[in-house]
């Protein structure tokens, strides 16, 4: 997945002719980046919105837990979503069906979301009943670990019918990553060849203590340890009192 903003398109031959060109617009673009970045999280902030920013390949399963904690959280807190993809409002409408809001940012060609585009989905998201917003970036393990959204938090899923070594293949991501879930755990014994205990091991050699939970939202499996996940963030973030 390739696109023209963070310059990921370019072949290699373009990379060797403008390298030294290419690295001054990309920090260029990061200093930019940041700025808006600090906003949205100021704006987080003053809202008490924790905001959780979950990255993956693509079909890892983000909409599918996304749906599953909105209702195992119902009646408890609130949920919003802002939702990114190249094309279609198809994720947005399952999170509105299971009974929160959703903003889509469709972002054609640009294989990330980033912090302009964030606070711009921000102006069609009534922020005041919200206690978490999740943004769920674009499927992919590369470009999105690179641009701060604002968020509180990155959690970086995995699923068992990718292989167990994604950690180790994909560093920036995982570094980057504060909660790393392993998802579709129902489907581990018809796959037969991922290994949770190797996933993890990859993550430890990336120096990386953050946890790890073993999820299926189909089946319940690890979704409340997700939800008291989510719980000791939110209290951590946004009610310093209870640190």
């Amino acid at each position: 997945m390739m696109c023209d903003i963070c310059g990921c398109a370019g072949g290699t031959d373009h990379f060797h002719v403008a390298a030294g060109k290419q690295v001054e617009v990309m920090r260029s673009m990061l200093h930019n980046n940041d700025h808006q970045a600090a906003h949205n999280r100021q704006h987080f902030d003053a809202a008490r919105v924790l905001t959780v920013n979950l990255m993956s390949s693509p079909g890892a399963g983000k909409t599918s837990l996304l749906e599953a904690t909105i209702l195992a959280l119902k009646g408890r807190l609130t949920v919003a979503v802002i939702e990114g993809d190249l094309k279609t409002e198809n994720d947005a409408n399952r999170i509105r069906a299971a009974g929160a809001q959703a903003v889509q940012i469709t972002t054609g060609s640009a294989c990330h979301l980033d912090a302009t585009m964030v606070h711009a989905a921000l102006h069609h998201l009534d922020l005041r009943p919200v206690d978490i917003l999740f943004i769920e970036n674009v499927g992919n393990l590369v470009c999105p670990a690179c641009f701060d959204l604002g968020q509180h938090r990155n959690v970086v899923l995995l699923s068992v019918t990718e292989g167990d070594d994604k950690p180790e293949k994909y560093p920036v991501m995982f570094r980057a990553a504060e909660l790393m879930i392993v998802t579709k755990l129902d489907l581990m014994a018809a796959v037969g060849d991922f290994d949770p205990t190797k996933a993890k091991r990859h993550l430890r050699n990336l120096a990386n203590a953050a946890p790890v939970i073993d999820l299926s939202a189909r089946s319940g499996i690890g979704m409340d340890s997700w939800i008291d996940w989510l719980m000791q963030q939110r209290a951590l973030c946004l009610e310093p009192a209870n640190a």
